[in-house]
């Protein structure tokens, strides 16, 4: 299966811990390509990340591989050992090494753009949000307005509102009104539909507002609206390092050209190295 960065996130993490800073690990990662340079810091509460990455940047496992899959405003990614040599019309995504990365996701931190994060198999496959050895992604993303982040509230909580109007329609009291949108349904009624969902999504967003649910912290906020990033991401994937220098260079490979796979008709290959 092929490592994508799920773009709707469906599952929900309740936040109940203070945003805090988070500390580098004493060495700096120089990504180099042909696009110019970026300096990372990986950090020191994503300890197995950390130490996996550094060790295969030491022993040149990145250094001409491709960033083999760009979305502008979303992120750039790389890190498949397949991408060495591929053919220009090759399907990537699907190299990794024979083990994978335990998660280590930090609520307190925020898919900002610079984010360095793990990539990994969907949850469907894999349940435990496990990371891939090798392939990564660095956020891009975009700056989001207040609406936008009600609307990724309302994606990460999905599960939540599917559960609360299932409670609606089964309320006895709700009966007459689930046979005649089980009825409308079975005539294709759409007109008639389209009014019976509008009241049932008034009384679920109703009932939504009153149940716990998750919210974006406000500094996760105020990142998304000043700086930008990918919300919808959060607490879904391992973020464990960050670019501090060349944040240009995210936006000029995530503009290139690329196919229908998101593959850069271009290669863009990487060194990596680790500065102490």
């Amino acid at each position: 299966m092929r490592l994508k960065i799920i773009i709707l996130s469906i599952a929900i993490v309740l936040f109940s811990k203070q945003v805090k800073s988070q500390t580098f690990s004493k060495e700096t990662i120089l990504i180099s390509t042909s696009f110019g340079s970026m300096k990372l810091k990986l950090f020191n509460e994503t300890p197995q990340h950390r130490d996996n990455f550094l060790k295969l940047v030491r022993e040149h496992f990145y250094d001409s591989l491709l960033f083999h899959r760009v979305i502008q405003d979303f992120m750039i990614q790389g890190g498949d050992p397949d991408s060495k040599q591929a053919e220009p019309i090759k399907l990537l995504g699907d190299g990794d090494l024979k083990y994978t990365i335990p998660a280590e996701i930090i609520t307190t931190l925020c898919h900002k753009k610079g984010m360095l994060c793990a990539a990994r198999n969907g949850d469907d496959v894999n349940p435990e949000k496990a990371s891939s050895a090798c392939q990564f992604y660095i956020v891009q993303g975009k700056k989001r307005t207040d609406e936008d982040l009600i609307s990724y509230e309302k994606r990460i909580n999905k599960p939540l509102i599917a559960k609360i109007k299932e409670e609606i329609l089964n309320k006895p009291e709700n009966k007459i009104l689930k046979e005649k949108i089980a009825a409308f349904k079975a005539e294709q009624n759409n007109d008639s539909l389209m009014v019976y969902f509008k009241i049932v999504n008034k009384m679920v967003d109703e009932a939504y507002l009153k149940a716990p649910h998750y919210i974006f912290p406000l500094e996760h906020q105020t990142i998304y609206k000043t700086i930008g990033g990918t919300p919808h991401l959060d607490s879904q994937y391992t973020i464990f390092g960050e670019v501090i220098e060349g944040l240009e260079v995210i936006d000029k490979i995530a503009a290139v050209g690329k196919n229908k796979d998101d593959r850069p008709l271009l290669d863009i290959r990487m060194t990596i190295s680790a500065i102490e």
